[in-house]
């Protein structure tokens, strides 16, 4: 990865991030470990995939494609009404790893993206533990 090199790009652009994603559903979908987290999810992940990468787009340093169809992300609000423990955090985590593993996305920047996702999920975090 280059010093210019936006993680959007070091990834692969929109192909590799849209493969990413789509592996990331196809995991929660199927992996009987990650129900916990599937179950916050519709029964269709198709549009819950779709915001994710428009969202992933932009947060990574590529087009901005979730602003321009949503505006602002607010995170936390939108995932207010969805209770997220420190297990949730870590099941959404453990699957964007395996993902990011399947993806064959490089392993320093597989563990950047992973840093920097743990932070994000972490920041969602609105269930108190115990």
């Amino acid at each position: 990865m280059s010093a210019e090199a936006t993680p959007y790009e070091a990834l692969g652009g929109a192909e590799k991030l849209r493969a990413l994603v789509d592996g990331f559903y196809r995991l929660m979908d199927t992996t009987p470990e990650y129900y916990p987290i599937r179950k916050l999810h519709p029964q269709d992940l198709a549009g819950s995939a779709e915001k994710l990468y428009l969202f992933l787009s932009g947060w990574l340093g590529g087009p901005p494609l979730y602003q321009q169809k949503f505006g602002q992300p607010f995170l936390r609000a939108r995932h207010l009404p969805f209770a997220i423990g420190e297990t949730e955090r870590d099941l959404w985590v453990a699957c964007m790893r395996q993902a990011l593993r399947d993806a064959q996305v490089e392993e320093g920047l597989s563990r950047a993206l992973a840093d920097a996702f743990y932070k994000t999920a972490d920041h969602l975090r609105n269930r108190p533990e115990g």
